[in-house]
Order: structure tokens, then sequence, then C-alpha cells
């Protein structure tokens, strides 16, 4: 791991770390293989015989799978290689930095990369049990005969269990990032020298004994600004064989769904049973444009703006308060905003009000903006 010491260093170097998270692209296969292969010496194991190359978590997952259950590829070495190197890194540097120092360098480090990789991974996590534990029910039940579905739930939990397990086993590559940052130039981060050189080559990858299965990158990700996957025109993350995760800032849908927003009527968005893809379609449709198209009247208004409720079956109530900026744009028009506010509200000047941390009596502007 590259060294460096300073504010300004450290700085540069989470900079570093958040590029290498967010990578697109082939891996680079030479010099996340020597990672491979430095991590296992680094450990104090033998290199492995054979690294494979999948083209996603999902293909690797599935491989491993096939490779453990023929007992091809070893025994797991992923607390050698990973976990105990890690232990040690963290424990030289809180004992050097003290908790103050240590919670002072993890702010300005890993916590930067941290929640949105936390919540990356555990999408993709997700997208894994899913689709391979729903394979391999489907191929052990591919038969004319009736289904039982006692047999059926089990088998389903059982193959959820497996896909669960075989994660485990899983060392993060790219998606390690906030934890290597935080190490990257301190004393005992060279340990972690082979795991950081694969995360900048590749993405997630399993150490066996004799076997490593290592991950191509992403082709595509897209996020929104609060760092949640996030696209309505095609998927969010995309890998070279297929393998994608479809959202909508955040919020996971299905590949079809995604068609439907272009073409979005009222009469569509209210007919949606589910809450969350409902509120979904209003979001990119628009709440203003919604309420608009639906003929919804206001419940109150007052100096602040106009109150607007909208009754959704299933679902909380929408509750937005629409106020005019009083600052006139260059053309000399005013534009208007649309605040989404909570249920209970019963006034515009409520609703203003809470958008600044306020009660309403409390909420006296000298001039509104």
């Amino acid at each position: 791991m590259t060294a460096g010491s300073g504010a300004v260093t450290t700085a540069e170097t989470t900079h570093i770390w958040r590029a290498v998270a967010s990578a697109t692209g082939p891996a680079d296969r030479a010099a996340a293989e020597e990672g491979v292969r430095l991590a296992y010496r680094l450990a104090g194991l033998p290199e492995p015989e054979t690294v494979v190359w999948a083209d996603s978590p999902r293909a690797g997952a599935a491989l491993v799978a096939r490779l453990t259950a023929e007992g091809t590829a070893g025994r797991g070495v992923r607390d050698a290689v990973r976990t105990r190197p890690w232990a040690t890194a963290r424990r030289q540097l809180f004992d050097r930095l003290g908790s103050d120092g240590w919670a002072e360098h993890w702010a300005l480090t890993g916590a930067q990369l941290w929640d949105g990789l936390v919540m990356l991974t555990e999408r993709i996590r997700t997208g894994l049990i899913e689709d391979l534990a729903v394979t391999a029910v489907a191929s052990d039940s591919a038969t004319d005969t009736p289904v039982d579905e006692e047999a059926a739930a089990k088998a389903a939990a059982a193959a959820e269990q497996a896909v669960r397990l075989t994660l485990l086993d899983a060392v993060l590559g790219q998606h390690d990032a906030a934890w290597l940052a935080a190490f990257d130039g301190q004393e005992g981060g060279e340990a972690l020298a082979g795991i950081a050189a694969v995360a900048r080559a590749a993405g997630w990858w399993w150490p066996y004994e004799r076997t490593a299965v290592v991950c191509e990158r992403p082709v595509a990700l897209h996020l929104d600004e609060a760092g949640r996957l996030d696209r309505g025109d095609g998927p969010a993350l995309a890998f070279p064989d297929g393998f994608a995760l479809y959202a909508w800032r955040g919020m996971p849908v299905p590949a079809e769904f995604l068609d439907e927003l272009t073409e979005l009527t009222p009469r569509r968005i209210r007919e949606e049973e589910n809450a969350e893809l409902r509120r979904v379609m209003l979001e990119h449709y628009g709440y203003d444009r919604y309420l608009k198209e639906s003929d919804a009247a206001p419940v109150q208004r007052d100096e602040t703006g106009v109150l607007w409720r909208l009754e959704l079956e299933g679902d909380e109530p929408q509750v937005m308060v629409e106020v005019v900026n009083s600052t006139p744009e260059p053309d000399g028009t005013h534009r208007t905003y649309w605040l989404r506010v909570p249920p209970r509200t019963r006034t515009a000047r409520e609703g203003v009000a809470w958008t600044f941390g306020l009660e309403e009596a409390e909420y006296a502007p000298m001039r509104q903006t």
C-alpha cells in the first residue's frame, strides 16, 4: 500500500480509494493475479495453483459453489488472507492513535466511503441470493411432478442458505475500499498489500487453498447524489455476463418496470398495487404534474404557500406544500417548488416550518426567499 502522511495526503488517499470503489470496465487481470499471489504469500500460504476468472459476482459465486462441492478448490483461506491481516492492521493503528485518534482518522478516511459501499454491497448480496437461489430451486424442480409447497419452501430456504455460506468466503475487492483507505500508508498496512492490489485491479474474489476465483468489475455503475443505485433507463449496476441490478433512487425495481416510466399516466399510477413501486412512479412522473393532471384540490392555503394532500391506497398520504420563490429568475418569472412534508401536516405554514426544523409557531421569517 502507498505511504503517506498529513491531512492533505489523507484526503488524496481517500479520493483515490473512492475512485477504486466506483471503477468500471475490464479488470487488470495480470495485476489482480499478482495481488492474489502476494496476499497468499503475506499470509504465509503457498500461492494458489490456479486463478480462475468469472464475469460477475453471480458467476463467481456459482463457480465457487461447484468447485467446493467437487472438493477441487481446497479449504477456504479467507480468514488467513483477509481477516487476520485486517484485524492486525486495525489493532496496530488503534494502539498507535488511541481511541480519539482512531475515530478522527476513520472519519477522514474510511467513513467517507463506508455508507455508500455498505448500501452497494448489501444490494449486490441480495441480488445474488435472489438470483442464484431461484435458479437452484428452478433447476431442482424442472420436472412434471406436482409441486409440494412445503418441500418447495424447504428447498428454497436451503438454496438461499447455501448461497449465503458461499458469500461468507468472498473478499470484496474494490468494494473493500473503505477499510483499505483507512490502512493505506499506515504502519501494519503493508500486510494488506496483496488485498489492496486486487482491489485496485478487480472486483470480488474468493480465496481457497488451491484455487482463487476472481471477478471482473462492473461495466456500468449509476448512483444518485446520496450514493444509491439509481437509473431510470437501464440497469443501475451491470456486469459483463449480463448480471444486473435495477433501481430507482435506491429502490430495487424489476427491469421491465423501467420501460413503463416513459409512458406513465395518472390512471396507471393509481392502479399500481405495490406501494413502493407506485412511489417510484410518482417520483419519476412528478408529484406536481400528478396533482395537476389528477384534478386534485388544495386542502389549505396561507401566505407561505398551498397545502396539497394526495390519498394513496395501501400507503400513507403524500402531502406537499406548493411554494413560490419570492426572488425572481433572470427572466422575471418566479419559480415554483414542491416541498414534501409529513402526512400529519395540516397547514402550508406548518409544512414550510418543518423543512427548517421548526414548529409552526416558531416560524417567522423576516423575508421569504
